[in-house]
């Protein structure tokens, strides 16, 4: 099964990323996952299920850590695993 997570974390700074944007993007880009899209006002990254959903926890472990007071996040079924 395949995975796409959209996720945002809060509170926003649009004069800088805070430290808590810069460690869920960090987690996202350093997970084995493909499609990865980082932005001001939202991220997406697609996977498989296994690597989405550890991503998912360690980023929302990292980022609440690093001050984050909200994440937002959607997790979509997109399809299956070519094996």
């Amino acid at each position: 099964m395949r995975l796409r997570v959209e996720f945002t974390t809060e509170p926003f700074d649009l004069d800088e990323a805070p430290p808590h944007a810069v460690v869920a993007r960090d987690v996202i880009q350093a997970a084995r996952l493909d499609a990865v899209d980082v932005g001001p006002f939202g991220n997406t990254a697609e996977g498989g299920a296994d690597e989405v959903l550890t991503a998912v926890d360690e980023l929302l472990r990292s980022a609440l850590a690093a001050g984050a007071t909200r994440v937002s996040l959607q997790v979509n079924v997109i399809g299956e695993d070519e094996k």
